[in-house]
């Protein structure tokens, strides 16, 4: 079956998402958030785009981008091939990184433009990841607060709302707002999953999980769902097919 074309924005502004295959973690450690930031400014100076908002979850990303020089499907092939080279040379592996075509809405006017920022910036909130948008690190929460940034273009969200002070008190506010998302609400937070993960099975990351070999792999799964992790989240965490865990579940 062909491949459904993707909505172009008139405006030229786009929420993209691209998320783990397997919804399984991007991001192991700080290199890893700091090096997909470094890709972002790099591309950014070869395709012109602006990057209005931005927030690096465990298993995706959400963006919030306009282009120009470039369309939104090649910013974001020069974006995959720079950071997934990379993640695979760290990791020692090889293969995909993201999960199939990354996700867009098209934005075209001031007021999606608005929710969706404050949507990509309470994401770790909704999350349960912090209880106050400042404490993420990894988001471009803090150039509206006032940080230097060459990465973030603030400029079109201040036309709209007004001055810090207002762009952040409109971040706070709660909203029921419904936006493209990808689901991470979990029983137990994946930091705290993953940190069960790795004592049971002594591995840094999902890269060695996926290493080890298939019975004691198969045994730290048993071990590791009697922990309370849900099938979901044991599949996004340390890549393995939720249908194996299902069946180790029930043995």
């Amino acid at each position: 079956m062909p491949r459904t074309a993707r909505k172009r924005s008139i405006s030229g502004i786009y929420h993209v998402i691209v998320r783990g295959i397997n919804q399984q973690q991007i991001f192991e450690e700080k290199e890893d958030y700091c090096k997909f930031l470094y890709t972002l400014s790099d591309c950014k100076k070869i395709c012109k785009f602006e990057l209005h908002a931005y927030c690096l979850m465990g298993n995706h990303v959400h963006l919030l981008i306009e282009e120009h020089d470039e369309t939104i499907s090649q910013i974001m092939k020069r974006i995959s091939c720079r950071f997934v080279g990379w993640y695979n040379r760290k990791y020692e592996r090889s293969g995909h990184l993201f999960q199939g075509r990354f996700h867009s809405e098209v934005i075209e006017t001031d007021r999606a433009f608005q929710i969706v920022a404050r949507y990509i910036h309470r994401n770790p909130v909704k999350a349960k990841l912090v209880a106050t948008l400042d404490e993420y690190p990894w988001s471009s929460y803090g150039a509206y607060a006032g940080q230097s940034s060459s990465l973030v273009d603030t400029n079109k969200l201040s036309n709209i709302i007004g001055n810090t002070k207002e762009i952040l008190s409109f971040f706070a506010l709660p909203s029921d707002d419904v936006c493209m998302d990808i689901p991470t609400q979990t029983f137990i937070s994946d930091p705290h999953g993953k940190k069960i993960i790795f004592q049971i099975a002594h591995c840094r990351n999902a890269t060695e999980f996926q290493a080890l070999s298939i019975n004691l792999r198969n045994r730290f799964i048993k071990q590791i769902k009697k922990c309370g992790l849900s099938i979901r989240q044991i599949s996004r965490l340390c890549g393995v097919s939720r249908a194996t865990i299902a069946r180790l579940a029930i043995e």
